[in-house]
């Protein structure tokens, strides 16, 4: 499984709103210039993420974009599926296994769905919240404090 530059750009784009917004709507221009990604192809992220009722939008030179819901509630899982579509190993896991049972039909059972089963896990588990959390922890181990 290999994300997109959609998904990836688009998760960094929420977490940049979960972290800076305060509650308040940010401009599109301002997440693309913090994290270095066209405005342009921005627009086309957030169109779907609107869509997916994770982000809304205000109009106007006051306007931009907003969580839906708070941080704390919306998980990666959400995120990454709403721009890349289900999350799997390979292309045509959501083929059953035939009546006559094959190699390929065994693989998948014992391989290719337990690992989808483990990503999705994964993903579902981890949160926005969660994410601006690491994020502050990191970069609080990079701040100097000096007293003089």
């Amino acid at each position: 499984m290999k994300l997109s530059t959609k998904g990836r750009y688009g998760l960094r784009s929420m977490v940049d709103i979960a972290l800076n917004s305060n509650g308040d709507f940010i401009p599109l221009k301002q997440i693309a210039e913090r994290q270095n990604i066209s405005e342009n192809y921005l627009e086309q992220v957030f169109s779907t993420l609107r869509k997916a009722d994770l982000v809304k939008s205000v109009r106007g030179s006051q306007g931009g974009y907003a969580l839906s819901k708070p941080a704390s509630k919306i998980t990666v899982g959400e995120v990454l599926r709403a721009l890349e579509g289900e999350l799997s190993i390979t292309g045509d896991d959501n083929d059953e296994p035939g009546f006559e049972k094959n190699i390929e039909d065994c693989i998948k059972i014992a391989v290719w769905q337990e690992v989808n089963k483990s990503i999705n896990a994964v993903v579902d588990s981890i949160t926005l919240e969660d994410l601006v959390e690491q994020y502050k922890k990191l970069n609080a181990e990079f701040t100097f404090d000096f007293i003089i």
